[in-house]
This record gives structure tokens, sequence and C-alpha cells, in this order.
């Protein structure tokens, strides 16, 4: 059973830090972020979106099985 959207959108702030961590070995697919974080691939593509949106993590330009990946960017000072 699928979580509520709403549910979702709360837990984004939380779930900053565990993708930035995983981003932090390198670049990975959302199906990778995912499994590193615990958490299934439709949640984790909401909040890489999020994350994207705000510039704090970027397609790397490699294609893998369909998914792009994505690296983290560092945030200015």
């Amino acid at each position: 059973m699928s979580r509520d959207v709403r549910e979702i959108v709360r837990d984004e702030h939380a779930m900053r830090a565990p993708i930035l961590a995983a981003l932090g070995g390198g670049p990975l697919t959302i199906p990778e972020i995912a499994v590193a974080i615990g958490a299934p691939a439709d949640e984790a593509m909401y909040w890489v979106m999020g994350l994207r949106k705000y510039g704090r993590v970027i397609e790397d330009g490699d294609e893998e099985g369909g998914w792009f990946r994505y690296r983290a960017v560092e945030k200015a000072s």
C-alpha cells in the first residue's frame, strides 16, 4: 500500500541528509538512492526532485538503464 502524498511531503526535510550522504560516494540513480536510504523508489524520486529543484543535486549526465544519475552539489557558503 502506497503512503499518502502528505506523509511523503512531511518526510522531505528529514530525507535530505540521508540522500546527500548517499550521494557523497558518487553519482547514483534513483533506484540506487532508494536502496541506500531504505525507501521506495517513488518516494526517493520525489525527494531527489525536490533537492534538484533547489540546486542541491544535479543530473550527472550519465544514464543507466533509463535512469539518470544524480550527484550532490556543494552548497555555496
